[in-house]
C-alpha cells in the first residue's frame, strides 16, 4: 500500500521507508498515527531513515564506544524476533548495525508523559531461555512483575522485551548488542505544560533501570534526541537542523 501523501524531510527515501512502515506490526500508515502531530515513529523515521542510503554517515549515539563505528546499516521498524516461534515478538524504531554491534533503537516522544506505566509480562518470558549474560534483565523482569507500577514514566517491560529480542538476532549474528533508548523532551502535550519535575523523574527512572541492568550482555545506553542531534557533524548537520525544525524534540 502506498501513501504518497506522507510528508518525509528531504533525503529520506520513501521506498524503504514507505515498505518497513507498511511491513510493521503497529500499522502507523494503516491507521493514520504516523501522520499525527504528537507521531513518536514519524520522529525517528525522519531521523534515521535519512541515513537508510548513507549508513556510514549516521553519527556515534552517545554511551556507545566509538570503536563501535562507523554504520554499515541503518533500518526503521525491525522486528526482532524472541527466541520461541509464535506469539508477539518486539518491533524497534530502527537498528543499527555496524562490524561488531547490533544496535536496537527505542525511541519515544511524548509517551512517557502520557500515562502512568503498568508493566505486563505474557507467561512466555518465564521461560528458562535468557542465560546467565541477561540474567540483570531477568531480574528487573521479577522486579516488575512483583511491583508493575515501580515506574511512572518509563515503560521498562518494554525495554526489558526488546533487550530479549535484540539478544537473540545478535547472537545468531554473531555480534554484541546495544539497546539504546533515545528520547525526546517535549514542553507540553495536549496544550498541557509537562513540567520540569516530569522530565527530571523520567531522566531518574532511565537512570535506575540502567545501573539495574548494568554488565547484562545487552549493553543498555541512552541520550535525549537534543543532545545527539546537537553533535552531529557539518555532513549531516542540516538534516539535524531539519529534524529539530520540524520535531522540536
Amino acid at each position: 500500500m502506498d501513501h504518497p501523501d506522507i510528508e518525509l524531510l528531504p533525503g529520506v527515501p520513501s521506498g524503504p521507508v514507505l515498505a518497513a512502515l507498511n511491513a510493521a506490526a503497529g500499522q502507523e500508515l494503516a491507521s493514520g498515527k504516523f501522520k499525527s502531530p504528537v507521531s513518536s515513529s514519524a520522529l525517528a523515521v525522519n531521523c534515521f531513515g535519512w541515513f537508510i542510503e548513507r549508513a556510514e554517515l549516521l553519527p556515534p549515539l552517545p554511551g556507545i564506544s566509538a570503536e563501535c563505528w562507523p554504520a554499515r546499516s541503518v533500518g526503521v521498524e525491525r522486528e526482532m524476533r524472541l527466541p520461541w516461534r509464535g506469539g508477539m515478538h518486539p518491533w524497534l524504531d530502527a537498528v543499527i548495525e555496524t562490524e561488531t554491534h547490533l544496535i536496537g533503537i527505542e525511541a519515544k516522544r511524548f509517551e512517557p508523559f502520557r500515562d502512568h506505566k503498568e508493566a505486563k509480562f505474557r507467561d512466555t518470558y518465564d521461560r528458562d531461555v535468557w542465560g546467565d549474560g541477561l540474567q540483570p534483565f531477568a531480574t528487573m523482569r521479577d522486579r516488575l512483575k512483583a511491583s508493575p507500577r515501580m515506574f511512572v514514566h518509563l515503560d521498562a517491560a518494554q525495554l526489558v522485551k526488546h533487550a530479549l529480542g535484540l539478544a537473540t538476532q545478535a547472537r545468531k549474528a554473531g555480534k554484541s548488542a546495544v539497546l539504546q533508548y533515545l528520547f525526546a523532551e517535549p514542553a507540553s502535550l495536549d496544550g498541557k505544560i509537562i513540567s520540569q519535575t516530569s522530565h527530571r523523574l523520567h531522566r531518574e527512572e532511565i537512570g535506575a533501570f540502567a545501573a539495574a541492568v548494568s554488565g547484562a550482555s545487552v549493553a543498555f545506553s541512552t541520550c535525549s534526541y537534543r543532545e545527539w542531534l546537537g553533535g552531529w557533524p557539518e555532513s549531516c548537520s542540516q538534516h539535524a537542523e531539519a529534524v529539530l525544525a520540524r520535531f522540536g524534540p
